[in-house]
């Protein structure tokens, strides 16, 4: 028999997403059931919620680190649906975080991965900086956050860098030999805009600092 929530207990970590950027300038409807309407579903539940948000709610003008008191501009879909989601959430913690990778899933260190063994030489975008984050740091800010109050925290690894420039340090502590090609968000002629300056930084007392965005790429490396 499923047990019933308990309000004083439980927490839902609510990470699910339409996470396909490009496709959700396509089919904007199927991306705002995912990312409002799912989340309505959940925040329905009534239970405290940690919703997983995105730095793809601002939109990179800024030209240094968002904080959470910055108010966002989403310039896609993906992002004006992950702010409409932000908004479901009447009790608990919405983090946003930035350029996420993992050791399973589709994500950019295991694209540049496959593709440096398929390729002597990758094309990657210099003119978008972010700070790639490794969901297991991010999950274990996660659990210190959820001690802390409720609110909007920006919960992304120390360090920043290029798309371009992500790639040379997933080949080079991976011990591949792929050159990398820098080239402009234009000429990569996706669909959806990208922020060219997304960084996050937490500017509320006690926030869970993670490590360097490096740090995290060897941790993540070492259990592929």
């Amino acid at each position: 028999m499923t047990q019933p929530f308990s309000a004083e207990a439980d927490v839902v970590l609510h990470a699910a997403a339409w996470t396909n950027v490009d496709g959700a300038e396509a089919d904007p409807a199927g991306a705002e059931l995912v990312n409002v309407g799912g989340t309505r579903n959940v925040a329905a539940l009534g239970v405290p919620v940690a919703y997983y948000s995105s730095d793809y709610v601002f939109d990179g003008s800024k030209g240094e680190p968002y904080v959470e008191s910055d108010d966002p501009r989403p310039t896609s879909v993906y992002g004006r649906t992950k702010l409409e989601g932000e908004r479901e959430v009447r009790d608990g913690w919405i983090v946003r975080s930035s350029w996420l990778f993992g050791w399973t899933g589709t994500n950019f260190v295991r694209t540049m991965l496959r593709l440096a063994g398929e390729r002597d030489e990758l094309a990657v975008v210099a003119d978008q900086v972010g700070s790639p984050t490794y969901v297991g740091h991010l999950a274990e800010a996660t659990r210190e956050l959820l001690a802390l109050p409720h609110g909007i925290w920006h919960l992304a690894a120390e360090g920043e860098c290029s798309w371009a420039g992500f790639a040379r340090a997933v080949f080079e502590e991976a011990g591949l030999e792929c050159r990398v090609r820098e080239i402009t968000t234009e000429e990569l002629g996706r669909p959806a805009p990208r922020p060219a300056y997304s960084v996050l930084r937490s500017e509320r007392e006690g926030a869970p600092r993670l490590p360097h965005w490096r740090e995290g790429l060897r941790e993540c490396l070492a259990r592929l």
